[in-house]
């Protein structure tokens, strides 16, 4: 009878309709319940049986079309191939160089990630931060103005505006002079902001090598899943400089008069990189200019093994995705976070964590670390701001400090601090769609200097602009809003 509540049944069908309707019905429950947790995390599994038993048919249908957060066999296979490759370059080594100075947890951390992504630890390497978004894209765009070889672009969402202008035509500038430029923009990530049409019209008219990251163009018979996306931020000039971090390449308000009535800007950081770690973000698009467009830059693979044995910053690039068989960034985060002694500092504008992740911030919080979390006041994500606050009683009562940047500003800083050198900065915010379905890229960096100037960053611009959360306060919310939090909670493993 639960099936006549679901589902608008007329009582004028024949008797075997309704029978073979039900039947349907109970052997896809039945079915889900066996087929759906078969090497998915709980929290996921639970999505998607929720789903499938309060709409069967809806439900069914869309796990079908969206259960599998794994890019297509071709293209897993296409990441393996460029793995292997530059495997074969790096004789297997996980850090190139000297490693007795390093740490055993941080040692094991360097292999975890070799492991899983292919790309070693090196030395020699150098970073600035770029704290201000058109800042930062100019001085991208000065950069390119240098170039004489090539440039490699690579960001989720682009769009011209009066921010990016300078950078796009530094660009077109460059391939006129016959500089060789590719360019990938993530094709759904960039659709629909203002000034994309424009930007796809001035890339075709200039005939500049460029690509829509998995495409969804049926009428050119270009079809990828919406949900997977590439969500990397790299710019690699002349395999001597690079930039990588959380900002895309659009004006920080993003264009939207929504976001302009709200007053929202966006918040970022991004980092200058020179050294061997211009190769392996060289490397990360290189396998991802493979996958769109079957041409394989094996040139560019060959100055990944070039690392001095000692010196300069160690750091290594960590690529993760759907491309990869497992979530290469959750498990260096919890590898990270599970070897802290003293301090764990968190950045992330959507944290909506899986459950290994948050055992291991409320772990460590329960053992005496000094545990500080950075979120939003404010999000352009509704759904995902609710699920994020559902998880503050728990990490409060662990001894988590949780700082909300002030609105209107939308924190879009992603980082991690462990301890007095390590710090990872990159793409990934700390969710399950980073972990599992975005193509993100992390800088895992070892050095003192460097995770000091983070920390000086957090006190001098990240505290000094939030206010820590009142738990008083906060446990005093309405139980409608507690409601909602919970709903979205369970809807976050499907966003």
């Amino acid at each position: 009878m639960e099936s006549f509540i679901i589902f608008p049944f007329d009582a004028r069908w024949p008797t075997w309709v309704l029978v073979t309707l039900i039947a349907i019905d109970a052997v896809i429950r039945i079915v889900a319940l066996g087929w759906v947790p078969y090497r998915r995390k709980p929290s996921v599994a639970l999505g998607w049986l929720l789903a499938i038993f309060l709409i069967p048919y809806v439900g069914i249908i869309a796990f079908l079309l969206f259960g599998s957060a794994k890019l297509p066999p071709s293209r897993r296979a296409q990441q393996r191939e460029v793995n292997e490759l530059i495997r074969s370059r790096t004789d297997d080594e996980a850090i190139l160089g000297r490693e007795d100075h390093l740490s055993e947890p941080l040692v094991t951390s360097a292999k975890l990630n070799y492991r899983l992504g292919a790309l070693p630890m090196t030395h020699g390497n150098d970073f600035t931060l770029e704290p201000d978004n058109h800042q930062c894209m100019l001085d991208m765009a000065a950069e390119v103005d240098r170039a004489t070889d090539y440039v490699h672009f690579e960001f989720y969402i682009v769009a011209i505006d009066e921010a990016t202008r300078p950078l796009l035509d530094a660009l077109l500038a460059a391939h006129a002079r016959g500089v060789r430029v590719r360019i990938l923009i993530d094709h759904i990530g960039s659709l629909g902001y203002p000034g994309y049409a424009e930007l796809v019209k001035m890339l075709d008219a200039s005939g500049v090598s460029w690509r829509r990251c998995l495409p969804i163009r049926p009428w050119k018979l270009e079809y990828q899943r919406p949900d997977l996306r590439n969500h990397r931020k790299i710019l690699v000039v002349d395999g001597t400089v690079a930039y990588t971090g959380s900002q895309n390449v659009i004006h920080r308000t993003y264009n939207k008069r929504a976001n302009l009535r709200k007053g929202f800007e966006w918040k970022d950081l991004s980092v200058r990189c020179t050294g061997p770690v211009v190769a392996e973000l060289n490397a990360v698009f290189a396998s991802d200019w493979y996958s769109e467009t079957g041409v394989m830059l094996s040139d560019e693979f060959d100055s990944v093994v070039e690392s001095p044995d000692d010196g300069g910053t160690m750091a290594q690039v960590v690529p993760s995705g759907p491309g990869f068989e497992l979530e290469n960034n959750l498990r260096l985060f919890n590898h990270l976070i599970y070897n802290a002694n003293h301090t764990v500092v968190v950045c992330s504008p959507y944290f909506v964590p899986d459950e290994s992740l948050m055992h291991a911030l409320v772990t460590e919080a329960l053992s005496g670390v000094d545990v500080r979390l950075y979120v939003g006041a404010t999000s352009d994500h509704a759904i995902a701001q609710k699920a994020q606050e559902s998880y503050y009683d728990e990490l409060v009562d662990a001894g988590v400090r949780i700082f909300q940047y002030h609105a209107p500003t939308v924190l879009h800083s992603k980082f991690l601090l462990i301890d007095d050198e390590v710090t990872l900065i990159g793409s990934s915010n700390m969710d399950e769609r980073s972990f599992a379905m975005n193509m993100e890229v992390t800088l895992f960096i070892v050095d003192e200097d460097f995770t000091d100037r983070m920390y000086r960053l957090e006190v001098d611009d990240y505290r000094a602009n939030s206010v820590e959360l009142d738990v008083e306060a906060w446990r005093q919310r309405s139980l409608g809003r507690k409601y909602l939090e919970s709903l979205c909670r369970l809807t976050s493993s499907l966003l």
